[in-house]
Formats: structure tokens, C-alpha cells, sequence
């Protein structure tokens, strides 16, 4: 991991956000998160895409070990000013891959100077802990969450039930929100033994005091059960596509 000669300042946000340190060009889409207890948008998503819109994949495909953490960088730094440009009001989530983070407290840095630089509410940023990333240990995931939690941002564990589910995390340091993973939420309105699992994580998240978001949200069907069960934030094609450098108008379903 290429860790920088000097602590991270407001200087170096011109260099992140022209991509320095690596050697391909990024950028976001941004999708939101609805409030349907409110009908409004309760946060959008920054979700890395190429400058022509190449998909996600395509972009991860060239992070390796020696560009993570400039990757990283880069990724904070362009969903701010990005965030800022188009005058977003609402919450900001920034995906994050804890491989990249080798102490909170210094690569925090990055964030907190271009949200001085764009002038973007450091209060409206949630953090997004990539849920799958399996190599990661237990105590380094519980480190990063302590860190930014004590900081005072919102955080979050992305894709939960795909594979890696880290209940250490949740019992020893619980995010403020819990997204459950779409494979999850694929077809549950029909599939009963989903449903059981589902109603158990709710239960559970009741108790540690956890809002739960409902992404990859796609059927009627599905958002009329997962409505039932109290579920009030949700993320998916029912309600908006990504949109490539804008912040798309959700569809409130009835």
C-alpha cells in the first residue's frame, strides 16, 4: 500500500481530485436512498463509475495492493466535490474498502479536508463498510467502525448477507444502518425461507438499535412486504436508477 510522505491537508485535494497516483480516470453516479416514511430522499449513494459511465466492475477490475489506498483517496475526494457541484442536500454514503484504511484516525484526513474545500457538511457523511471484503480481520474492521463512529459520522455494513456477515462487528462496535444485501431481497414477497431470515436480522437489529435499508429493491411485490415488516428506507430500480453524475427524482410507490 502506497502510504504518503506527508499527513493528508486541504493542499492535496487538487491532486485527488485530478487523479493522482493513479492511472485511470473515475468518476460517480449517484443513487438514493428514499425515506418512504417521509416520501423524500433520505441520502444518495456515490457509486463509482468510469468517465464514460463504465460500469463498477469494470473500474474495480484495476485496484490492486499497490493503488488501494490512492484509490481510496481519490474515491472521498471526488464524491465530495461532486456531492458539493451538484448542491446536495441530503446525506452523502461513501463506499469504503477497510483494506485501504490502515489507521481511521490518519486516512480520515482526506474526507475531512475536501469537505472543507467543497464546503460539504461533514455531519451528511455515512460510511460505508464493503461487507464481503473477507480477508479483512475481525479487530481491524471493529478499529476503523470505533474510529469513525467516536468521530461522529454515520456509518454503515453494506451488503450484508452476502457471504461475509460480521456479527463480531455488530456486537462489538454496531453501525447506524445495516443494508441488507439483494439477494436477500430478490423474490421475497415468494420465498418463505427468505422471509424468516429476514424477520430474524429485523429483530435483531431492533435491539442494537440499527435502522436497516432494504437496497436492490426492484417489485411492487417486494417493497409491499418488506414494508409490512416496518422497513422505512430503500434503495433499488423501483424507485431510481443510478444516475451518472446527477442526482436523480425518486419514484414513490404507493
Amino acid at each position: 500500500m502506497n502510504r504518503p510522505a506527508v499527513l493528508f491537508d486541504e493542499s492535496h485535494c487538487e491532486q485527488c481530485a485530478c487523479g493522482e497516483g493513479l492511472d485511470f480516470r473515475l468518476t460517480f453516479a449517484f443513487q438514493p436512498i428514499v425515506d418512504m416514511a417521509t416520501r423524500s430522499v433520505f441520502a444518495y449513494e456515490a457509486l463509482v463509475r468510469g468517465p464514460e459511465g463504465q460500469g463498477a466492475w469494470e473500474i474495480l477490475q484495476k485496484v490492486d495492493k499497490k493503488n488501494r489506498y490512492a484509490f481510496d483517496q481519490v474515491c472521498r475526494v471526488r464524491a465530495v466535490a461532486l456531492a458539493a457541484r451538484l448542491n446536495m442536500q441530503t446525506y452523502l454514503s461513501i463506499n469504503f474498502m477497510p483494506n485501504a484504511v490502515y489507521k481511521a484516525e490518519y486516512c480520515i484526513r482526506t474526507t475531512l479536508a475536501a469537505a472543507k474545500k467543497y464546503k460539504f457538511d461533514t455531519r451528511k457523511i455515512i460510511f460505508e463498510m464493503i461487507e464481503d471484503e473477507a480477508l479483512t480481520s475481525a479487530e481491524h474492521l471493529i478499529s476503523i467502525m470505533d474510529a469513525y463512529n467516536g468521530m461522529g459520522f454515520q456509518t454503515a455494513l453494506d451488503d450484508f448477507g452476502a457471504g461475509y456477515s460480521r456479527f463480531s462487528l455488530l456486537i462489538a462496535s454496531p453501525p447506524h444502518f445495516l443494508k441488507l444485501d439483494m439477494s436477500l431481497i430478490r423474490d421475497i414477497d415468494q420465498q418463505p425461507n427468505k422471509q424468516a431470515v429476514i424477520r430474524g436480522i429485523l429483530e435483531t437489529m431492533r435491539h442494537l438499535n440499527v435502522r436497516v435499508i432494504a437496497e436492490g429493491v426492484e417489485t411492487q411485490g417486494e417493497y409491499d412486504w418488506l414494508k409490512e415488516q416496518g422497513i422505512s428506507l430503500y434503495q433499488g430500480y423501483l424507485f431510481a436508477k443510478p444516475g451518472f453524475e446527477c442526482l436523480p427524482e425518486p419514484y414513490y410507490p404507493d
